[in-house]
């Protein structure tokens, strides 16, 4: 059931490969699964080290303002306009008690980028769009490249910050207006179930683990497939940490590098963390090379989290638990 896929390794210089902290294509493994065309598996790429900046970026750079997260909807734009400082003394001396208070970075559950998706119409629109993250565009174009997808743009990410006792329940990504790109979804942290369903609801998934710095890529007859993550698993070696996690940036980075070195400081915070969480980044392109979205009526375009609790587009399940601050 499980082949091995073949990459475009001429789609990505090495060079950029090592600018957007993977190794060369050339060394990357990909895996298929045979009722699953165009889904790809690639076994943590990222060059010893640059994990580390992802998830630094997750943390504590893309949840500011003007991007738009899950604690938006319950607190004054006052109080989430810093969330990284007003966590990281909590976090880092945060103990192993489940009774501590959470710090805001703790009730993080999700942050979107580029085009906001509206949590509750299931839309994106023209009229809610920040600038896309740089160095993130810069990433997922390489990925997408090497698995013959040139010319991809990274248009919206939505970011999902998981704990042990979270999931996410099944559900499809459809809401993009091109459905003839990928989806990109990376994985830091803690290790977890990934159920790879049908085009129906009904139809049994498949189950594989995601770990720390692995990429899943759906496309083609995939791209629409309901997937959900049910569990969040600690990191299967044992230690607080996933070994990749634990090794140090290089400190030569190639010239033009969008990766960036990690304060001990910075990383101390992100490691404590990720010592019970996970973060998941999904990655679309939402319009066509041309395409425009189409006139709407009666919509701000204005982020809402949906009713039911849950907050990923078209589940009718309920899932990640929201945070009540």
């Amino acid at each position: 059931q499980v082949f091995r896929s073949q990459l475009s390794i001429s789609s990505v210089s090495d060079q950029d490969a090592y600018r957007a902290g993977l190794q060369p294509v050339s060394q990357w493994k990909a895996y298929g699964l045979s009722r699953y065309p165009g889904f790809i598996f690639i076994p943590n790429p990222f060059l010893p080290g640059c994990q580390r900046h992802w998830v630094k970026q997750c943390l504590k750079l893309y949840p500011e303002k003007p991007n738009v997260c899950n604690l938006d909807l319950h607190m004054a734009p006052e109080k989430t306009t810093d969330l990284w400082g007003q966590s990281k003394e909590q976090l880092r001396r945060k103990g192993s008690s489940k009774w501590e208070p959470r710090s805001l970075l703790e009730k993080l559950r999700w942050v979107t980028l580029g085009y906001h998706y509206n949590w509750d119409t299931k839309k994106y629109s023209a009229n809610h769009h920040t600038p896309f993250p740089s160095d993130l565009a810069f990433l997922s174009e390489q990925v997408a490249a090497a698995c013959g997808f040139r010319g991809f743009q990274a248009q919206a990410g939505i970011l999902n910050y998981y704990h042990f006792d979270s999931s996410l329940g099944i559900h499809v990504d459809e809401s993009e207006l091109d459905h003839s790109r990928p989806l990109l979804s990376f994985s830091f942290g803690q290790s977890s179930i990934f159920l790879l369903g049908g085009l129906k609801r009904e139809e049994a998934p498949t189950a594989m683990f995601m770990h720390s710095g692995d990429i899943m890529v759906m496309s083609g007859f995939s791209r629409l497939l309901y997937h959900a993550v049910p569990r969040v698993l600690p990191n299967p070696e044992g230690t607080a940490l996933p070994s990749c996690l634990q090794q140090a940036l290089s400190s030569d980075l190639p010239a033009g590098s969008v990766i960036e070195h990690s304060s001990d400081e910075d990383w101390q915070v992100c490691a404590k963390y990720l010592q019970s969480s996970r973060i998941n980044m999904t990655i679309r392109q939402v319009l066509a090379e041309g395409q425009k979205f189409p006139e709407e009526s009666g919509t701000n375009g204005k982020g809402q989290e949906p009713s039911d609790g849950s907050y990923h587009e078209n589940s009718k399940a309920k899932r990640h638990k929201p945070n009540r601050v």
